[in-house]
């Protein structure tokens, strides 16, 4: 049966599949519905249709089977949708000013007559052309979301194709549904592939093939690679789509003739490549060559001298392979210094720094994030940029990854440029820097081989370490004053294979900056980390959890992952205030005092500052750490204060760009640094059980490391050195190309 009514409440909505558990006013009753209804608003108005069932515990209910969201019928209606805060701007108040200027006419100005809107106070002529605009592209989104979440394609990517393909994008999927494949990332080709069946497609038909191969290559990217083998590619073909080798090998022909895929024949196999993947490969080893080519006009003569100077000045001493590093970025135009903790990176930035100021050289400083960014600026005393924001990249990173982007960068205004946490530049990052480095620049790039590659495709460091084309620096020693620092020699005995040491029991307690808490069940875990973060470690050091300290696991899943360690954390650390509010989203409930993590860039959200001067911008990037200020459920939006002290205004649409942050993952933690680091070691899937995610994670304490958990896991982590390969091609090409 199908009943109609408005989206009252609600109850539960889990963040991965859309299952929600709500309340439906319809005209004759509130009813508790029960399904699956992604990317839905309280306030929104819908068309359910399914059957009644009877919970044993939770009484009659209604089962979704399908849903469609419908325009509000009623003013009164109307002005709970525009309250719900899908459109910027407007809150209930200017929700219910429109309602009643307009009253039943109001959906008809909003669609068709929009400058009317400026009839309403607060609102110009330009921002009513905006909210109609911003209203008639979510409703055409909605419909386009709606049609694409039957095939397990997301709300983002819904926005994609809604870019690419227009307002008729429903028209064009069903006429050929394999379209999805070029125009939006992740999808499920096996619900494409049954809906071009059901739509008569044969099974040979060429745009299925060349569909299901441009798919299988653009999977094996979600892994890190950028390409695959060519024999590999047509076993997983047959398999996907129960075609011949003939079919294949027609449709691979075309598909290299038109240029969508590129093969590249190495001595052992054939690869093969979606375009972009290796256009940028190519690039990025010919810009680096030329660069290293090119005439050396930033040497700097007398070198010793001028280096004995600089010592002199900052009162660095340098170990002789220091002194090395630093020469060789004199003597060369590209240069990569690598090494682990404590053996001296910081201190060669600082000594190339002053080097080349001395020389009245412009020096520019980078890394891949926000926090590695902020870091680099700390330890050195100077600006350094992400490279998002030192490039201007913006939004343009944003498309199909399987599309070549041949976009004029703007050049880099340097002399020298150093690039840190080099180990998560990604194979498109890359490319981008390389396209902004002027002929005659020089580029060092400074990383630790040993963590965790890239979360984007390619393994760039160890390409370019491994093609021995570049000068690399090696620093494998420890500094004495670092050598005192358990965090620091166990991060090494990892990294070597090797089990912890224990503090020794003679060591003045205050000294210690490393415990092991042996541990093997999960509730006792849980327990110790609580007890941790809510007051021991308050009265051991005086660490205060949302100054010092970070929660760092190797899954998002189970008891001691990050969905479950936020709800248990914040529920002791930041409870919910008596009369206090909080706004569900996606399953999570935000409040005032939790600490939060950007997880999408956003080039376009608005911040301000106000420090020695006020001052204000745009964007907030992927990993930036904040605080919520408030929650203000009139004009429906939260304020968070980031880090870096800016902060900015999100509407309670845009939540799903935050997640709590009482607990991240390693990866998420990669670049950043904290005063205590908790790390919960327990069971989970293999491939995130590895030596370097292990000596990731703990190689991210500054000051206190300790880890939780069971010995036997930790044992096979340690042992675990086999990282999987990850199938890439700038190393070949930097070897026999150039």
């Amino acid at each position: 049966m199908e009943i109609k009514g408005e989206l009252k409440e609600i109850i539960f909505q889990n963040d991965v599949n859309g299952y929600t558990i709500g309340v439906l006013d319809t005209d004759d009753e509130e009813i508790t519905v029960v399904g699956y209804l992604p990317f839905i608003s309280i306030g929104d108005n819908l068309k359910i249709i399914g059957k009644y069932v009877t919970h044993q515990d939770y009484g009659r209910q209604f089962k979704i089977e399908t849903f469609e969201k419908i325009m509000p019928e009623t003013a009164a209606s109307l002005e709970r949708y525009l309250s719900n805060g899908m459109i910027k701007g407007i809150g209930p108040a200017m929700a219910k000013r429109i309602t009643q200027k307009f009253g039943e006419e109001t959906l008809h100005v909003l669609k068709f007559e929009p400058r009317r809107l400026a009839e309403v106070r607060g609102i110009t002529k330009e921002r009513a052309i905006e909210i109609s605009d911003q209203f008639n592209e979510n409703w055409e989104l909605w419909q386009i979301v709606g049609f694409l979440e039957k095939f397990g394609i997301g709300v983002q990517n819904a926005k994609n194709v809604y870019k690419i393909l227009g307002i008729n994008a429903i028209e064009e999927i069903e006429a050929n549904p394999y379209i999805l494949i070029d125009v939006a990332n992740n999808v499920d080709f096996k619900l494409i592939d049954k809906m071009a069946m059901d739509l008569g497609f044969e099974y040979n038909n060429e745009k299925r093939i060349k569909s299901g191969i441009k798919y299988a290559i653009s999977r094996a990217t979600y892994n890190g690679h950028c390409t695959v083998l060519e024999d590999e590619l047509y076993n997983y073909i047959r398999l996907l789509l129960g075609v011949q080798n003939e079919e294949i090998e027609d449709s691979i022909i075309a598909l290299k003739a038109k240029g969508d895929i590129i093969i590249e024949e190495r001595e052992d196999n054939n690869w093969v490549y979606l375009e972009g993947y290796y256009k940028a490969e190519e690039n990025i080893a010919q810009k680096l060559m030329t660069l290293d080519k090119a005439r050396n006009i930033k040497k700097i003569s007398d070198f010793e001298n001028e280096l004995k100077k600089v010592e002199e000045k900052t009162n660095l001493i340098l170990s002789d392979k220091q002194k090395e590093a630093i020469e060789a970025v004199n003597d060369n135009n590209v240069c990569i210094i690598t090494g682990g903790p404590g053996t001296g990176k910081t201190t060669i930035i600082k000594a190339i720094l002053e080097l080349y100021k001395s020389k009245k050289k412009k020096t520019v400083l980078c890394a891949p994030t926000g926090r590695a960014a902020k870091r680099m600026t700390e330890t050195t005393g100077e600006e350094a940029k992400t490279l998002h924001r030192l490039l201007e990249i913006g939004k343009i990173e944003e498309e199909s990854a399987s599309k070549y982007n041949d976009y004029d960068i703007a050049p880099i205004d340097a002399d020298v440029v150093i690039v840190d946490e080099m180990s998560m530049v990604d194979l498109f990052l890359m490319n981008y820097l390389v396209k902004a480095i002027y002929q005659g620049t020089k580029l060092v790039l400074v990383g630790d081989i040993d963590q965790l590659p890239s979360v984007g495709p390619g393994n760039v460091l160890a390409d370019l370490i491994n093609s021995k084309k570049i000068k690399t620096i090696v620093l494998n020693k420890i500094f004495r004053q670092a050598a005192k620092s358990k965090i620091i020699l166990n991060s090494h005995r990892v990294n070597s294979g090797k089990n912890f040491i224990r503090q020794e029991e003679s060591e003045e307690e205050l000294n210690k900056d490393f415990f092991y808490i042996r541990e093997n069940n999960q509730e006792k875990i849980l327990k110790q980390i609580i007890s941790l973060c809510s007051g021991r470690l308050q009265s051991y050091g005086n660490y205060d959890f949302f100054k010092s300290i970070q929660v760092i696991t190797p899954t998002k899943k189970g008891m001691l992952g990050t969905k479950e360690l936020n709800k248990v954390l914040q529920d002791n650390l930041n409870p919910l205030q008596e009369g206090g509010i909080e706004r569900q989203n996606l399953g999570a409930s935000f409040r005032t005092g939790d600490r939060v993590m950007q997880i999408k860039n956003n080039y376009d959200i608005f911040w301000e500052r106000e420090k020695d001067e006020y001052e204000t911008g745009n964007g907030v990037f992927n990993g930036e750490f904040g605080t919520i200020l408030k929650l203000d459920d009139v004009e429906k939006r939260v304020k968070i204060k980031f880090d870096d002290e800016k902060y900015a205004w999100y509407q309670y649409s845009e939540l799903d760009q935050i997640e709590h942050a009482y607990a991240i993952t390693v990866h998420k933690a990669q670049g950043s640094e904290f005063d205590v680091v908790i790390m919960p070691i327990v069971q989970a899937a293999p491939m995130l059980l590895t030596r370097n995610l292990l000596y990731t994670g703990m190689t991210r304490a500054k000051k206190m490391l300790i880890i939780v958990g069971n010995a036997n896991v930790i044992e096979f982590m340690i042992n675990n050195a086999d990282n999987k390969k990850r199938n890439t091609g700038l190393e070949y090409k930097l070897k026999n190309l150039y």
